[in-house]
């Protein structure tokens, strides 16, 4: 496969599903295929070109990561002590590390609240917001996606390195791969929402994240960036910024066997990648979704395949499955988990009566009834959605007016263990959990 074949590739999949524009690249023994096609925004006649950047949104969590466990293989942060003993106002529980922050298992809310005053600066947050919410479960017992835990994470970067999250992302990190300056600021692209009446491609209204968000989701870079951060972390890799120690870490799952893993997300979770096993082989990776942005980046670092996708419509994620596809056909494989569908569900099976009721992580706020249309779960004011669950208490989403499996989930007993009595306990709807609101 060349760049021509596969830019070819990425010009049908991107007219199919309304993406404007996109980069694609595919590293494979050795050598690396490369395809860009589209503009930066509908209409606007500016061609994407190789170096265009791309929002990550939580694409940016893996170069957070890495550069928390630099930190730690030279001594400045220690990833297995309480966290609230490396960095003052954190949340005093001991069982709460940098290793279960950068894993999703400390047990945190997955979001800081919106209209909190303090998230202009890192700092500032963590002084007076960091021990805001109640634990959603107790650390290490279940893997539940946290967008606070990075947080925490930046301000410890912070704390270690003297220099702001930014400036140690570019000193430690960036720079030395060689990829450009990309945090903050305008976008590269524009993102788009394709409307599901008649297939056009429409302008997504931006919102910039507050600056104390930016350790989870303000890089912006390209598939060429993204394929050179994955290079690290393959097992044939040049030496580069990243010391072998470190690149071990982020690829070892740290969660316990018995704790509840992270559903509907991926098959395991290491150091900010996710870890995926299914069709294809062991590989690692992350998704990050944005303000009608979609951008995936995939690496199989036995095999030495990399595959880095940016795109900006909210259906790059459709495109990012079909690719997957197409790729594999191909002979290209690295592996994915599906995140909609009824996947993996056994026969459908009434739910219990004890799994109705309230759950609650931070400011997400899930209610789960029954009426005459079956088991309904509700999240906050956006509506309801129909459940279909089997006998092992896992389900399927889909919206109550029709159409197709939208998210995955299970109601828990209790993440890490049975409980004694039998109650479910938690929810766990796409990675993240909430806690029983009436027990």
């Amino acid at each position: 496969m060349d760049d021509a074949e596969l830019t070819a590739l990425l010009a049908e999949l991107a007219d199919r599903y309304r993406v404007p524009g996109a980069q694609l690249v595919v590293h494979r023994s050795g050598r690396a295929v490369r395809a860009v096609v589209g503009e930066t925004a509908v209409g606007s006649g500016r061609r994407v070109a190789p170096a265009t950047v791309f929002p990550l949104s939580s694409l940016t969590k893996p170069f957070t990561a890495a550069l928390a466990v630099t930190l730690a293989v030279e001594g400045d942060i220690d990833l297995d002590a309480p966290l609230a003993e490396q960095l003052p106002h954190a949340p005093a529980a001991p069982g709460i590390t940098p290793r279960r922050l950068l894993s999703h298992t400390a047990g945190l809310a997955a979001n800081p609240a919106e209209d909190d005053p303090y998230l202009d600066s890192l700092e500032r947050w963590a002084a007076r917001s960091a021990r805001r919410f109640p634990l959603v479960a107790e650390p290490g017992s279940a893997f539940s996606y946290s967008n606070i835990g990075y947080l925490l994470t930046g301000r410890l970067v912070e704390q270690a390195t003297g220099m702001s999250w930014a400036e140690a992302m570019e000193v430690m990190l960036l720079r030395p791969l060689g990829l450009p300056t990309g945090i903050g600021g305008p976008p590269g692209v524009l993102g788009h929402v394709v409307r599901r009446t008649d297939g056009r491609a429409v302008l997504a209204e931006h919102q910039p994240a507050p600056p104390a968000e930016a350790p989870a989701g303000d890089l912006a870079l390209s598939a060429e960036g993204l394929a050179a951060f994955a290079g690290q972390f393959l097992h044939d890799a040049r030496p580069g910024p990243l010391d072998p120690e470190a690149v071990a870490a982020m690829c070892r799952d740290p969660l316990d066997p018995d704790a509840a893993g992270p559903y509907g997300m991926a098959d395991g979770w290491g150091l900010g990648w996710a870890r995926y096993d299914g069709d294809g082989p062991e590989s690692f990776g992350h998704d990050g979704t944005g303000d009608g942005t979609s951008c995936h980046l995939r690496f199989d670092p036995v095999g030495g395949t990399v595959v880095a996708l940016t795109t900006n419509a909210d259906t790059g994620q459709e495109l990012w499955g079909a690719l997957l596809a197409a790729l594999r056909a191909r002979g290209v494989k690295v592996a994915d988990h599906l995140v909609t569908g009824p996947a993996g569900l056994g026969p459908s099976a009434p739910a219990p009566d004890t799994c109705l009721g309230r759950y609650v992580n931070g400011d997400l706020d899930y209610t789960v009834g029954r009426d005459g249309g079956g088991l309904w779960l509700g999240v906050g004011p956006h509506g309801r959605y129909a459940v279909e669950c089997d006998a092992g208490l896992r389900f399927a989403l889909r919206p109550r007016s029709g159409g197709p499996f939208v998210h995955r989930g299970r109601f828990l007993r209790a993440p890490g263990g049975p409980a004694a009595d039998g109650q479910i306990r938690h929810l766990q709807v796409s990675g993240r959990v909430a806690r029983r609101h009436d027990l």
